[in-house]
């Protein structure tokens, strides 16, 4: 029982992280500059990879360099570019439906990587999960751009392989420091690319920088920390699940905030979501402890007398 009660916690506290990034669309479209995705990831992974390692002070030693660079490539570097790619080119709507595949994806990379065996049920479940997402946040006239799909699909594999990775190299130091090595990772690859594709920002403002400062602080730097932890304590599939949560609390983030309208629709969808969540972690739970063994009382065996021999 002590055991379902941690995964639980566990579970629980994973889940906040997806449910963060689901602010992100609304504070990069109200209060950041339009049209510079590469240095807004940038400046989100960069400083907060930078602080969080004088907090750590501990660099990766041997064969962690090469996967700290790989993971913060998968994490944040490509996915952060093909996700902005894809919000640039795409509707709202259309760019989540896309990327909500990526727990699919985490089930069959699980199976190849991590020896998982592929369920039905979480297979189902991720299915539920993505159609819930359509009617959640799709629109009737919503239309497909083929580079903005392929950035999407792209982004998800990304993000799906630094999943699975991330549980299978997980090293002997805290989430803390696993975290910082791969946002300082992620950041500095993209620091290259960002000047050369990029124009300056222009001068900040007080809403800006609050905006970054949540970005990079609470988006990145906490909840990736509660992200890389979770993964090493629950299935892949199940916390990739967790990431259709995230466009739930965008769609009630556009509801509250912006004056948006629930349909019916958007309604259902928001229980297909989270009735797919709940379901995916129903699958991945661990088999309860509190199981009763009875215990049969021990009776010395009978022993004939012999007789001593002449």
């Amino acid at each position: 029982m002590k055991k379902n009660t941690t995964y639980a916690a566990d579970v629980l506290a994973t889940a906040l992280a997806p449910a963060i990034w689901g602010s992100t669309y609304v504070v990069t479209t109200s209060y950041l500059p339009q049209g510079y995705p590469l240095t807004t990831a940038m400046l989100r992974a960069l400083p907060a990879g930078l602080l969080l390692l004088m907090v750590v002070r501990r660099l990766p030693e041997g064969i962690w360099w090469f996967r700290a660079l790989v993971l913060g490539a998968l994490n944040f570097s490509f996915f952060w570019t093909m996700l902005f790619v894809s919000a640039y080119r795409l509707p709202g709507g259309v760019a989540a439906t896309v990327g909500a595949i990526q727990p699919l994806i985490v089930i069959v990379l699980s199976r190849f990587v991590l020896g998982r065996p592929i369920k039905a049920l979480a297979v189902l479940a991720g299915l539920f999960g993505m159609a819930g997402v359509g009617l959640l946040v799709l629109t009737p006239g919503a239309a497909l751009d083929p580079t903005g799909v392929i950035a999407g699909l792209a982004g998800a594999v990304s993000m799906a392989f630094g999943t699975v990775l991330t549980r299978r190299w997980t090293p002997d130091v805290s989430s803390l420091t696993f975290t910082a090595w791969q946002l300082t990772a992620g950041g500095l690859l993209l620091v290259p690319v960002a000047l050369i594709a990029e124009p300056a920002l222009p001068p900040p403002t007080l809403e800006s920088l609050l905006a970054f400062l949540w970005l990079g602080l609470i988006g990145a730097a906490f909840t990736y920390m509660l992200w890389f932890r979770g993964l090493a304590r629950i299935e892949p599939s199940a916390a990739s699940s967790l990431g259709f949560l995230s466009p739930v609390v965008a769609t009630l983030l556009g509801w509250l905030a912006l004056g948006q309208v629930l349909t019916p629709a958007q309604l259902c969808g928001f229980a297909m979501v989270l009735a797919s969540v709940w379901f995916s972690q129903r699958v991945s739970m661990p088999a309860r402890l509190d199981v009763k063994v009875s215990v049969e009382p021990v009776t010395e065996p009978a022993v004939t007398p012999t007789r001593p021999a002449a």
